[in-house]
């Protein structure tokens, strides 16, 4: 992380302006980077031309935004985390679970799951690499009243036992899933490495966002590195704030914004991005499904992975890869159950 005096050292930064940028949450070259001319404008209260200087300076610095081969692209891949699901069949339709470096959009109607996921990523994130997790900690941020810490404590307990004992064996906790003493530590630390805020608004959401960024940074070369970020839901306050037409092109500038943020945290940190998404009826659908996300084609462009869950019989559900830069669509089942998801 580059500290103020750092910073100074790119043209057209001063004392004054170098603190700006801290404070703004520009506090990497590489954060600097990839930022706009104007959003630095309105930030450090410079020009946009000589925003520009300092953007295109800061990725020199960084060693970003220039071309690079096929094959470097491939190598830093490698680098991208699969997040499990615990559920073989969605896994494989994901290609090993939800990325790393993306934002996997869930969209659905009410009670279809889409928050059993988030909750549940949170616990699988914290598994051992060797059972699908990625050993970091998740950030929440909360915008329907939706985190619930006892359905964590639910789904911990779902987990298989030798899940469970490799992950106390992980934080030294002595004991194993049959014991109550122990397996009340594991929750409570698995509760300490989520990070919780709740949104009230929109604007609060967006803020929330570089709030979030911060704490990836802070804890990127911790014991637990933030490896998850999940926002539930992206659209609830966007669609609530703004209403009819005349409103649209404001809402979805807004929303936007605020999904760039979001996937420049999961470039930065290399964290896995998942939001939930509310539905509407397409009255126009005379055939198949009417039910179709909101948020238009912005967060269908921006979105790396769309899926569309819905109900089924009893606690099933039906997961569907609507859309993948390199996987094809399919469907996968899985159960929404006391203990969490679980295969059919």
């Amino acid at each position: 992380m580059a500290t103020d005096a750092d910073l100074e050292d790119l043209p057209g930064v001063g004392p004054a302006t170098a603190d700006k940028l801290s404070d703004a949450g520009f506090d990497s070259f590489e954060g600097l980077a990839v930022a706009s001319p104007g959003e630095l404008s309105n930030t450090a209260d410079v020009g946009e031309s000589s925003a520009g200087d300092i953007i295109n300076a800061a990725r020199e610095k960084a060693d970003v935004g220039g071309f690079e081969s096929g094959r470097a692209v491939l190598e830093r891949r490698e680098q991208i985390g699969k997040l499990t699901w615990n559920i073989d069949e969605v896994d494989e339709l994901l290609g090993g679970g939800s990325e790393t470096q993306s934002i996997t959009e869930v969209y659905g109607e009410f009670g279809s799951g889409k928050s059993q996921i988030t909750h549940q990523l949170c616990v699988n994130v914290q598994l051992p690499e060797e059972f699908g997790g990625l050993e970091g900690s998740a950030i929440f941020v909360d915008s329907e009243d939706t985190f619930r810490p006892e359905r964590i404590d639910d789904m911990v307990r779902g987990l298989d036992d030798e899940a469970i004992e490799a992950t106390m064996d992980e934080r030294d906790i002595e004991g194993g899933p049959d014991n109550e003493a122990a397996m009340e530590t594991l929750i409570e630390d698995i509760l300490d490495k989520i990070h919780v805020a709740k949104a009230f608004n929109s604007n609060h959401q967006i803020l929330l966002a570089e709030k979030a960024k911060e704490v990836a940074a802070e804890n990127e070369d911790s014991e637990w590195p933030v490896r998850l970020l999940n926002v539930d839901s992206l659209t609830a306050h966007f669609r609530a704030e703004y209403v009819g037409r005349g409103q649209l092109a404001d809402r979805q500038q807004k929303l936007n914004q605020h999904l760039h943020d979001l996937l420049r945290i999961g470039d930065l940190y290399n964290t896995a991005v998942v939001v939930t998404n509310q539905v509407q009826s397409n009255p126009d659908a005379f055939f198949g499904d009417p039910t179709k996300p909101i948020g238009g084609n912005i967060l269908g462009h921006t979105s790396t992975f769309r899926i569309y869950l819905r109900n089924s019989k009893g606690s099933k559900r039906i997961v569907r890869l609507v859309d993948a830069p390199n996987l094809a669509d399919g469907e996968a089942v899985m159960r929404v159950e006391d203990g969490g998801l679980m295969p059919e």
